[in-house]
């Protein structure tokens, strides 16, 4: 391992309970004020992305609707200080953690913790940032796909996907109108997929 990151540049991957995630965060969160740890813990994320889908109606009319999910079920991220300068753990940090319900182990390690490269940490809280900002679509298509569109000028015909976006959420699908194949630009959200029976 190269040099030691400073304190407040050390990030760990820290392995939980699947599904308890949040509880665990938050358990930590809470921890920070009442164990006094806000020298050595900074930051405990549990990053997340928003996901759009189409929920159908009582009407049997797709909606759209958004939600959050995991971005690494099973994972948290913090950045703390685990390490000192000369590479030995500081206990009261490794013992934080370790003794925390839900904490299964440090990611990727046996016996010394080893903080993420500060590359890694700069593209993934960047990724972190961009999975907040911009909505993802929950359900992905391919090229073939045969798809029935849920909204719009075009509702309830089938049609079979030409082209992806999948940076903008767009489809562009061919649909047969009077006879003709028709590029329609459609959101992922108007559209669902078509199961082979």
């Amino acid at each position: 391992m190269g040099a030691i990151p400073a304190a407040k540049d050390q990030w760990y991957v820290i392995h939980v309970l699947s599904g308890q995630e949040q509880k665990v965060r938050d358990n930590l969160v809470r921890r920070i004020q009442t164990d006094e740890m806000s020298d050595l813990v900074y930051e405990v994320l549990l990053p997340m992305e928003r996901v759009s889908e189409v929920k159908k109606d009582a009407q049997g009319k797709g909606k759209r609707a958004e939600s959050r999910r995991k971005f690494f079920p099973g994972y948290l991220l913090v950045n703390m200080q685990m390490l000192n300068e000369d590479g030995s753990i500081v206990e009261r940090s490794w013992y934080y953690i370790k003794d925390t319900q839900g904490v299964i182990n440090f990611a990727g390690t046996r016996d010394k913790p080893t903080p993420m490269r500060p590359k890694e940490v700069e593209q993934m809280l960047l990724q972190i940032r961009e999975s907040t900002d911009n909505v993802k679509p929950k359900i992905s298509f391919e090229v073939g796909d045969e798809v029935r569109i849920n909204d719009g000028a075009f509702e309830a015909q089938i049609g079979s996907v030409e082209e992806i976006d999948p940076e903008l959420g767009k489809l562009r699908v061919s649909v047969n109108i009077f006879g003709r194949s028709t590029p329609v630009d459609l959101e992922f959200w108007q559209v669902e997929k078509v199961e082979p029976e």
